[in-house]
């Protein structure tokens, strides 16, 4: 599944970011990848509805939180164009710009919704 591509896009999850986590546990004896994508998973459990509620509120700090946190863990994932989305509405925010800023966390979640199934196949067995 982490190789799976869209046919415009490429590859879901950046094969050079997940091959930089599998070097950091090679025989995978301490499940390092599947645990990774399980803390990804479980952060999105209180990370979306956080920004669901900032977005509906105009709280731009909060935005702002959300979206840097997951711009980082969905760079460690190889999640590039999700993390690159989170990079520029993390930027809004932090210009405290709200022009596009909609359009943008709608980027964001969609981007979210094909990368998901790819990261959550990476927390089974032999991923």
């Amino acid at each position: 599944m982490t190789a799976e591509r869209s046919p415009a896009r490429g590859p879901l999850l950046d094969p050079d970011a997940l091959a930089q986590l599998r070097a950091l546990d090679p025989q995978g004896r301490h499940g390092l990848l599947p645990r990774v994508a399980g803390l990804f998973e479980a952060s999105l459990a209180s990370l979306l509805p956080q920004l669901d509620a900032a977005e509906a509120a105009g709280d731009l700090a909060v935005v702002r939180h959300v979206t840097h946190t997951l711009k980082s863990s969905s760079a460690s994932l190889g999640a590039l164009a999700l993390s690159r989305c989170c990079a520029e509405a993390e930027r809004l925010a932090r210009e405290e710009r709200r022009e596009g800023l909609p359009e943008l966390l709608d980027r964001l979640r969609a981007e979210l919704g094909h990368v998901r199934p790819a990261i959550a196949a990476l927390g089974q067995p032999g991923a």
